[in-house]
C-alpha cells in the first residue's frame, strides 16, 4: 500500500510541474498597452457598460516587468465620435491600481485617451476603446436564448415519447 503511494507522489511530483507563483487575470474584460517603461490595463465592470448607467472603470499601471507602478500621475481624456465629452484633470495615484466610477451618456464606442505623466510632467497616451450599449442590447441575446430553448422542447416533445415508447 505505501508503494503505491509513494509511486502516486512520484509521478505527480513528475508530471505536475512546481508552480513557484500564480495570479489570475485580475481583468478579464480589459485591454492594455505599453508604451516607454509603462503598461496600462484598463477594465470596466459591468464588461459592457450601458448608456446612462454607472459603471466601474479599473486602472491597472505597471512597469515592463509587470511589477505595480508605486506612484503615478494620471490624467483621462473622453472623446465620443471624435469630440472630447468628458475628462479627467491629473491627479496623483499611490499604488497600481486606481479605480473610478464614470456614465457613459451615449452607447457606441468611446475613446479614452489615458495621460500617464512621467519625469518632467512629460505626458505619455495610452489609447482604449471603451463600448458601451443600448439599454436594449441585451433583447438579441435573450430572443436567440428563447429560440434555442424553444427548438430544444419541440425536439423533446417530438422525440422523447417515441424512444420511451420502445424501452
Amino acid at each position: 500500500m505505501h508503494q503505491k503511494i509513494a509511486f502516486f507522489a512520484l509521478f505527480a511530483l513528475l508530471i505536475f510541474p512546481i508552480i513557484h507563483q500564480a495570479s489570475g487575470h485580475a481583468l478579464f474584460n480589459s485591454a492594455e498597452s505599453t508604451i516607454g517603461n509603462n503598461r496600462v490595463q484598463v477594465a470596466t465592470d459591468p464588461e459592457f457598460p450601458q448608456a446612462g448607467q454607472k459603471a466601474k472603470i479599473r486602472m491597472h499601471v505597471t512597469d515592463r516587468d509587470l511589477n505595480d507602478v508605486k506612484q503615478f500621475v494620471v490624467g483621462v481624456r473622453i472623446f465620443y465620435d471624435d469630440i472630447q465629452v468628458d475628462g479627467i484633470p491629473p491627479q496623483s495615484i499611490d499604488g497600481g491600481y486606481w479605480d473610478f466610477d464614470y456614465a457613459f451618456d451615449k452607447p457606441g464606442n468611446h475613446v479614452f485617451r489615458v495621460d500617464i505623466y512621467g519625469e518632467n510632467n512629460k505626458a505619455i497616451t495610452h489609447t482604449f476603446n471603451m463600448s458601451t450599449q443600448s439599454p436594449f442590447g441585451y433583447i438579441f441575446f435573450y430572443v436567440i436564448m428563447s429560440g434555442a430553448i424553444g427548438a430544444a422542447v419541440i425536439f423533446g416533445y417530438i422525440y422523447l415519447p417515441k424512444r420511451i415508447k420502445r424501452h
